[in-house]
């Protein structure tokens, strides 16, 4: 078995985004190093002056390189059927694989990660970055921040750790069925292997232990191992997975309440890496105003969240249709609620009338405004209130998902054998959560597809359901 070591230098931290100005490849036989190719490449475009910096690789030194498609055969054949070894190996890995491509080849190789390997084989040091890692371990670094020096350096730690490896750890992580490659450099075993196979939520913590990033999952094993599979070199990906150093996670009753709390603590962490429900708002609103005759009046606008909507909407057809069942219960002006013009006499007509004296209008307003209060109060009223009552997060307990006045006010648990005698005895248990229209649509559509798990307040006895 031939380990292939290898280190690059880059103009960038992303493979789809950036290219390779160097490339070191040790081959390895377990033993000693038996092979070496080192060259420098034309990455085809200017080197960032950090990055010369920091390699002092510079773009004169690259002026009569070879591109990597020039040498990208002599790699392919070098590291064919070798195990693909580096220091933080999924970033070495994604851009090897991904230039390969590009230049027409398909790799693939079994990869070890020398970072997690030195956790397991030597934990509890302070750092595990090539450079603090190789001080602690009394390694000496030739040329840091070149590939020739890196690869160097990463293949005298790796021929000790081999001699160090008495509990076998190197062939438990090349067996077919382990996970440990597919795992973030600095994500440690035991975080993934304590994660439960059931719906909940989970979170990516960095270095420091702040949350960058909230899933939820039906399955939360299933869905975590999916983050770390595949080798997507898009920089956000690359970025995300350095930074994930931990796991923690929450069991739910159902999908539903994943969600939901996925949801809200995307709404209180604000993490990172979060994108989809960060800013999710609804487009429409029923809106509120009073206009220079004193007429209140309703309108159905884009939302907008300087102005507090009365209620909310996804299209506008859907706020339209409410707003005529509001003019037709309450005989409101469809001409004062810009959705139609008066067929017959109204208020509309007396408030804009030349000849009608300011009391009459006047008068008129206080008598329109009172219908629009009657609908707006119906409209409150008429908001449903009910809990879905579904399976807990094991066999002793239910979930409830709580609903008051149209708003979702809270979730949690309560065990079967608790004597249930009101409504107030399942909503003091629950923990409380910001509502938003969002959380609400999830609601809705899981009550309409699962009726029979709906508990209606006003119809229903909850000593049926304890």
């Amino acid at each position: 078995m031939n380990f292939a070591i290898v280190d690059i230098e880059t103009t960038g931290g992303n493979a789809s985004g950036s290219a390779i100005t160097e490339v070191a490849i040790l081959i390895h036989n377990g033993v000693e190093v038996i092979d070496r190719y080192e060259t420098l490449i034309d990455p085809l475009r200017p080197i960032p002056y950090y990055i010369q910096s920091l390699t002092g690789i510079d773009n004169d030194m690259i002026s009569n390189a070879p591109t990597f498609e020039n040498v990208a055969h002599k790699i392919y054949e070098l590291l064919s059927g070798c195990i693909f070894v580096a220091h933080n190996v999924n970033f070495d890995y994604s851009f090897i694989k991904h230039h390969l491509a590009l230049a027409g080849y398909n790799f693939t190789a079994q990869k070890l990660c020398t970072v997690r390997l030195s956790r397991k084989i030597k934990p509890g040091l302070s750092s595990y970055s090539l450079g603090r890692l190789c001080d602690s371990l009394g390694i000496e670094i030739e040329n840091r921040h070149r590939a020739g020096g890196d690869a160097e350096a990463t293949a005298v730690l790796f021929s000790k750790l081999i001699a160090w490896d008495v509990e076998g750890e190197i062939a438990s992580m090349l067996k077919r069925n382990s996970k440990e490659q597919a795992l973030p450099a600095n994500l440690p075993r035991r975080d993934f292997d304590v994660l439960p196979q059931c719906p909940g939520v989970y979170y990516f913590k960095d270095r420091a232990g702040k949350v960058i990033y909230v899933g939820k999952a039906n399955n939360i094993k299933k869905r975590v191992s999916s983050h770390f599979t595949g080798h997507n070199p898009n920089p956000q990906r690359q970025h995300f997975l350095q930074e994930i150093y931990a796991i923690d996670f929450e069991i739910c009753g159902t999908e539903l309440m994943a969600l939901l709390q996925e949801v809200s603590a995307i709404k209180k962490i604000w993490p990172k890496y979060n994108r989809a429900l960060k800013r999710y708002e609804p487009k429409f609103g029923l809106f509120l105003y009073e206009d220079r005759n004193d007429f209140l009046r309703l309108a159905i606008g884009k939302y907008n969240k300087s102005n507090v909507a009365v209620h909310e909407f996804q299209t506008m057809t859907e706020g339209t249709n409410m707003l005529h069942e509001l003019c037709r219960d309450f005989n409101l002006c469809p001409e004062l609620c810009a959705i139609g013009n008066c067929k017959t006499h109204c208020y509309g007509e007396t408030m804009q009338s030349d000849n009608k004296h300011r009391n009459e209008v006047h008068g008129a307003a206080s008598e329109y405004n009172h219908l629009v209060e009657q609908a707006l109060e119906s409209l409150k009223q008429n908001l449903p209130s009910f809990a879905l009552m579904d399976k807990g997060r094991n066999d002793t307990e239910r979930s409830y998902i709580w609903v008051e006045k149209g708003n979702f006010y809270g979730m949690g648990y309560v065990g079967k054998d608790t004597d249930l005698q009101n409504i107030d005895d399942i909503k003091s248990s629950l923990t409380r959560y910001t509502s938003n229209r969002y959380c609400m649509e999830l609601i809705n559509s899981y009550a309409a597809k699962y009726p029979y798990k709906v508990i209606q307040f006003e119809k229903i006895a909850i000593a049926d359901y304890a």
